[in-house]
């Protein structure tokens, strides 16, 4: 993995070796990317040992998936407010713009996200931590809450629906990713995401003229 991240600032001593191990192996697996990293590596960014690493999370992908977890816990306190938005649309767009500004605020969590978060690991697992699974949860009840109330087109199955909105999601945002880069054409806005993805979850969904049809109907 080839990145543009600045060195990261000198190291605060004062924090406990969890958190110093945390932040160095984020900055280390967004720069370097997570095979070419190793736990020598990060206990030597974060002014500590091996041994801590293994004692506060038994391993490399441990770290890893540490870093995924908090990641996704502070997202998701960002949205606590969500769920008081009446409509499941609504609900959606905010959760969308709430990911975009998080990531766009943090972009080696971004970058490992967006990298790292679906590879298939030497272990042989592809790790869904649950944080991730939290989201997925939340677009679930989105979409529910769009179902129940009449605006999703009802052939439409919300779990093929969400798997088609994360995905576009998450592709688009990986490829600006590389598009920053120079090495693919994706140099879109932040607001071109929001726009594509408004335009295509409107395809989704219930026109008014439906609607009057089916009130109408005998």
């Amino acid at each position: 993995m080839s990145s543009s991240f600045s060195a990261p600032s000198p190291r605060d001593v004062s924090q406990p070796p969890a958190r110093r191990i945390l932040e160095a192996a984020k900055w280390l697996f967004a720069a370097k990317g997570y095979e070419q990293t190793t736990t020598a590596m990060i206990a030597r960014q974060a002014g500590t040992s091996e041994s801590q690493i293994i004692k506060h999370f038994q391993s490399k992908q441990g770290v890893l998936e540490a870093i995924f977890n908090e990641g996704w816990s502070r997202i998701a306190k960002q949205l606590e407010g969500v769920g008081s938005i009446s409509s499941g649309y609504e609900r959606l767009e905010v959760l969308v713009s709430v990911v975009l500004s998080a990531f766009h605020s943090d972009a080696a969590l971004k970058e490992l996200l967006l990298f790292e978060g679906r590879r298939m690991r030497k272990e042989g697992s592809l790790m869904l931590t649950s944080g991730y699974l939290s989201l997925v949860h939340m677009v679930d009840e989105c979409l529910g809450q769009m179902r129940s109330s009449g605006e999703l087109k009802p052939e439409l199955d919300p779990e093929a629906l969400r798997s088609a909105v994360v995905g576009m999601f998450e592709g688009m945002l990986r490829d600006q990713l590389l598009g920053g880069r120079g090495i693919y054409p994706a140099e879109y806005s932040l607001e071109s995401i929001r726009l594509v993805f408004r335009h295509v979850l409107k395809a989704f969904l219930v026109t008014d003229s439906a609607r009057l049809a089916d009130s109408s109907s005998p």
